[in-house]
């Protein structure tokens, strides 16, 4: 099956394969080419151009994409889309003054969803999954990872984790697991914490690696949560069965987790909104991936990921969505991308650079994916009439994506 769209307004992030990451000032390049043509082979792009050199073709179907923008699916490289149920109750005990921490000191939060998916049954859970996975893929995100953690006990993580391999199965795009274990002590484990990490470490986590139920570890090194010491342990433990950390790190406070992921060449660092110029630091000449989550700061009303402190000192930047129960409720990769430009002061150009390759590249995809190149996966999405890519973040409210493609084929 062969697909030609012509008369593309502006086919965007057009890149050579080589091109897996791009980094401070290069954030703000976005290579495009106006007027132009895009040939599909099956799920492979196979080749673009301008119009004024369109070759003879004979597609099996052609498309008019005049006054439309061609991009790259949005790359969403961290969720916890598989939960149970919700948080609304929370949300109303915010307005009322209440702070993302105390609300989890009462017992709610991360411990509140736990308790609600160990009741829940697998194929609920699946069901309920699926929908979000199907919503936010029509909304654009091409490729998605998705972490449990909000189990907290063996039988619940381990379930979480057959539901993402589940949704592996049935879905084309590509989805990277990644057991989140240590996201929050459970109650009975408040007075002696270190034996729930005994427990993730000795007894979860070999089960995991077992049953091949995840690529990446990741944990909440954070104040009332797990110190720069568990961080450590865990990583160390997990390497020994080939995950690479992806890990939660200063999203209230600085502790010294980005270090800890670098030292364990962790592949992102995701949250920072608190940075430190050590940390920036610690960042430059590692391989490791910030990234922000800032539909996050949205919510929870708390500072935003200081872009521009990244980006000034040479480093790359990713965009996620964090899409999750109690901070995140919303999977939506074109709001993030409008939160970035409107309260971070990223450029429209670095902001769809973070969503697109270098969200990729935390998710070891920015070879198949996060780019219009030859020989990736056809996976992009085609804009209503706009007047220009500026428009996608300008127009915050608006939903103005008309076709997304996975794998060649499209799904709206």
């Amino acid at each position: 099956m062969t697909l030609l769209l012509t008369n593309i307004k502006e086919l965007l992030q057009v890149r050579d394969q080589d091109v897996l990451k791009v980094s401070g000032s290069g954030m703000k390049i976005l290579p495009t080419i106006k007027n132009a043509w895009l040939l599909i082979e099956n799920d492979t792009i196979a080749d673009f151009g301008s119009m004024d050199n369109l070759p003879e073709l004979h597609p099996d179907k052609t498309i008019d994409a005049a006054g439309k923008i061609v991009l790259p699916t949005w790359c969403d490289s961290h969720t916890h889309l598989v939960y149970a149920g919700n948080r609304e109750q929370e949300f109303a005990d915010r307005i009322n003054g209440l702070s993302y921490e105390e609300i989890a000191r009462r017992g709610g939060g991360i411990l509140n969803s736990a308790k609600t998916l160990q009741n829940t049954s697998e194929n609920d859970l699946y069901t309920q999954s699926a929908q979000r996975l199907e919503e936010i893929m029509k909304m654009g995100t091409g490729a998605v990872e998705i972490k449990s953690g909000y189990g907290l006990t063996e039988d619940a993580e381990l379930k979480m984790l057959r539901v993402i391999k589940k949704l592996k199965q049935n879905y084309d795009l590509p989805i990277k697991s990644t057991f989140l274990g240590a996201h929050a002590i459970p109650q009975e484990f408040k007075a002696e914490p270190k034996l729930y990490l005994d427990l993730v470490i000795e007894e979860i986590l070999p089960e995991v690696a077992r049953q091949n139920l995840a690529e990446y570890i990741d944990i909440f090194c954070e104040e009332g949560y797990f110190t720069v010491q568990d961080t450590n342990r865990l990583l160390k433990a997990a390497a020994k069965f080939g995950l690479k950390p992806k890990i939660h790190v200063n999203q209230f406070n600085a502790i010294g987790g980005i270090k800890a992921g670098v030292e364990n060449n962790a592949l992102s660092v995701d949250h920072l909104e608190v940075l430190t110029e050590e940390d920036i630091k610690v960042l430059q000449g590692s391989e490791t991936m910030p990234v922000a989550l800032p539909s996050c700061s949205l919510f929870l009303s708390i500072p935003y990921t200081p872009a521009r402190d990244l980006l000034d000192a040479g480093l790359p930047l990713a965009l996620a969505t964090d899409y999750n129960p109690g901070s995140t409720p919303s999977g939506n990769m074109n709001l993030v991308v409008s939160l970035a430009c409107i309260k971070m002061k990223m450029l429209p150009e670095e902001a769809i650079n973070a969503a697109t390759i270098n969200a990729a590249y935390a998710m070891e995809l920015s070879k198949t994916h996060g780019s219009i190149t030859r020989g990736k996966k056809a996976n992009f999405m085609v804009t209503k009439p706009i007047p220009s890519y500026t428009y996608l973040p300008y127009s915050f409210g608006s939903n103005n994506i008309e076709q997304v493609y996975i794998n060649g084929k499209s799904i709206i």
